[in-house]
Formats: C-alpha cells, structure tokens, sequence
C-alpha cells in the first residue's frame, strides 16, 4: 500500500495551495480518506477527511478555508486550501482509513506546507 502526496511548497498569507493524494495497492475500498497536519512540537491533528458516502468532517481552524474533495474510483483524495495563515504551516499527512474485519491506517509521506506572514 503506497499514498503518494503532492502539491505542498511555500506561499504568502492568503494564498492558495491545492494538495492530492494519490492511494495504490489496496484492493478493498477505502472508508475514510483526508489529511492531518503536524505543526512543529505540536501533535498531529486531523485537517479534513471525507468518507466514501461523501460526510465530511472539518477542524474548526479550517472550516471555511478548506475543502476536501475524493474521487473514490481513483482513490484519490484532494485538498484545496485558500485564504492561507501562517499558522497553517505544516507537515501536512494523508491517511486512508480502511475496515474490513479489522481497522487498518496507511500513511503517506508528508508534504511540507509553510505560509509566510
């Protein structure tokens, strides 16, 4: 199983940035797909996931700002970010949360978001 991230970088305060990721070699379908970040010395935290009937959860720090979209035929998952704080600098993680019998996480890499003040 392999999630491949792409689209972080560096971006002034109240620009844009539009993060993917893609999933491979998971045969089953995936229940909950989204994104965490991990600031530095703080805890990872959940950013945005979506389910595969398309409920969304959002933290309120993003609400507004943020918005999560999946293509689950192509097990990918999105997530376009506008109106960009410095406090939203991050690693941010995509996860993809499957049950089937058991509960089973996978994790990308990371990718590196830092908005600039």
């Amino acid at each position: 199983v392999q999630l491949v991230e792409s689209g972080g970088g560096l971006v002034q305060a109240g620009g844009s940035l539009r993060l993917s990721c893609a999933a491979s070699g998971i045969s089953f379908g995936i229940n909950v797909m989204g994104w965490y970040r991990q600031a530095p010395g703080k805890q990872r935290e959940l950013v945005a996931v979506k389910t595969s009937g398309g409920t969304t959860n959002y933290a309120d720090s993003v609400k507004g700002r943020f918005t999560i979209s999946r293509d689950n035929a192509k097990n990918t998952v999105y997530l376009q970010m506008n109106s960009l704080k410095p406090e939203d600098t991050a690693v941010y993680y995509c996860n993809a949360h499957i049950v089937v019998a058991y509960e089973y996480d996978y994790w990308g890499q990371g990718t590196q978001v830092t908005v600039s003040s």
